[in-house]
């Protein structure tokens, strides 16, 4: 037992001074100066890297034929937010800017703490660039060096996200330890109090012993866990220094914001067009159209040059005051839409509070729309022919706005992620999971238009369900009548 109380004992104070050799700050090979490292900052940037990496490939060809050929097609779109194509496309050039925008500043901030006297400088180099179109430390890079930053910055965030899991799973075993530790001095609380047998006294060692043998266990599982944490560390963003993961992050933020330029057709004039990043093929590219002019007056590149890209992008997203989004409807009515899509699939499950839910949650000019339309409509509703026609409709009309409904809702959800979890992604930035661009939701749709067609759902929603509910009495009725 002295031997094994020694070696603890040994292991415990080699533990602490390997800690404090690993903890203490390492000099740069260069100047001697002490690196800074991002520590605990390496959650909030992993987020901006996951961020910056899911609009890159947003980029990709394939996914600008989709936004070209697809997205802007969609049949909601087209019905109830524009079917202008050249406003379309400025939407989604405008809001890409601005989500780079945001990841920008971030990266202004990280390059405050650097030593690199151009990181530091980073926030006015990036918006002559944006504005200008002249890079002078050359920082966009070409396709091939670019792909060498993705998987860089991929391995940076799939590895502190494994530190992040790591981290959780130490707190995990630490909250139990405690507990195991709190119960034992209970028992020992408890101890002072006479025993009545000798039966009692060996079930009260037993289980004294078996709670040792296991918090035991439980510091052994912590003590492998926080060298497991260790090791994440040394491969994640924790002990990367300012300078190396701010000059990742500069580096991919000016191809990126060259890319959209390329993509867009946003190339100032006075500026030399040739780029280190080919330009895509004309089959994957924006500006290449022949709706050209009408795209670039949309998108105002004469303000480009005249107020910043950053400004006249951000009065683009600004949206119409007849629009869902001016009026903060935009998410209420994408909830509104999903509830009668399951009404309407399942109307005879359809109860009378459900229904009185579903009207307390319509806003006053739908209510007053709708009492329009149901003046005069007689209740009965038995024409089977004509409950089919309303399930055909209905399910068309659902078949277009559903999708900009769903959208919503998960563009919100990003978002809201995004700005109140800086510690937490989720690590996936492939290319399977799409962006959800803000005009194939319902915050561009017409407020009038929209309106109208969410009437008309409930006005057929109505009609099935008391078609539905007179069904069920008549077969009640039936039912009645043969075991009469």
């Amino acid at each position: 037992m002295a031997l094994e109380s020694w070696l603890v004992k040994v292991k415990a104070a080699f533990s602490h001074s390997l800690d404090a050799v690993k903890s203490s700050p390492r000099l740069h090979p260069e100047s001697g100066k002490k690196r800074r490292n991002l520590g605990v900052l390496a959650f909030e940037v992993s987020n901006h890297i996951s961020r910056l990496l899911q609009l890159w490939r947003s980029l990709s060809d394939r996914n600008v034929v989709t936004l070209r050929d697809e997205i802007i097609s969609l049949q909601g779109v087209r019905k109830i937010v524009s079917n202008d194509e050249a406003f379309l496309l400025g939407l989604a050039c405008a809001e890409m800017v601005e989500n780079l925008r945001i990841i920008a500043n971030s990266v202004c901030r990280l390059g405050e703490q650097c030593d690199d006297s151009s990181l530091l400088c980073f926030g006015g180099i990036f918006r002559e660039f944006a504005d200008t179109g002249r890079d002078p430390n050359q920082w966009v890079q070409n396709r091939k060096d670019m792909g060498g930053l993705v998987k860089r910055m991929d391995r940076y965030v799939a590895t502190t996200l494994n530190l992040l899991r790591g981290m959780d799973e130490l707190s995990v075993l630490e909250n139990s330890l405690k507990k195991l530790v709190s119960a034992k001095l209970d028992q020992h609380g408890n101890s002072s109090s006479p025993l009545s047998s000798l039966t009692t006294i060996v079930a009260a060692n037993s289980s004294k012993t078996d709670r040792e043998r296991r918090v035991s266990d439980m510091q052994q599982r912590i003590v492998w866990q926080k060298q497991e944490i260790e090791r994440f560390k040394e491969r994640s963003l924790w002990n990367r220094s300012f300078d190396s993961v701010t000059s990742v992050l500069v580096r991919s933020v000016f191809t990126t914001l060259a890319r959209i330029k390329i993509v867009f057709g946003l190339i100032h004039p006075y500026v030399s067009q040739s780029s280190p990043l080919q330009s895509p093929p004309s089959s994957a590219a924006i500006h290449p159209t022949a709706n050209h002019e009408t795209i670039a007056s949309t998108m105002k590149i004469e303000d480009h040059e005249s107020k910043g890209i950053f400004k006249s992008n951000s009065r683009l997203l600004e949206p119409p005051s007849t629009t869902l989004g001016a009026n903060a409807l935009s998410l209420h009515y994408a909830n509104l839409v999903i509830v009668m899509e399951k009404m309407i699939k399942s109307p005879h499950l359809v109860g009378t509070d459900a229904k009185e839910d579903l009207y307390s949650m319509l806003p006053s000019s739908i209510r007053s729309s709708l009492r329009a339309r149901l003046k005069g409509v007689v209740f009965c509703a038995s024409d089977e022919a004509l409950a089919s026609e309303w399930r055909d409709a209905l399910g068309r009309m659902l078949g277009w706005m559903c999708p900009l409904a769903h959208d919503m809702i998960k563009w919100q959800s990003e978002r809201s992620f995004e700005q109140n979890s800086g510690r937490r992604n989720d690590g996936d930035t492939s290319e399977k999971r799409k962006s959800v661009f803000l005009l194939q939701t319902m915050f561009y749709a017409n407020k009038e238009k929209t309106e109208a067609a969410i009437t008309e759902l409930l006005v057929g929603l109505n009609y099935l369900w008391r078609y539905e509910r007179e069904m069920t009495i008549k077969a009640m009725f039936e039912c009645n009548k043969v075991f009469a």
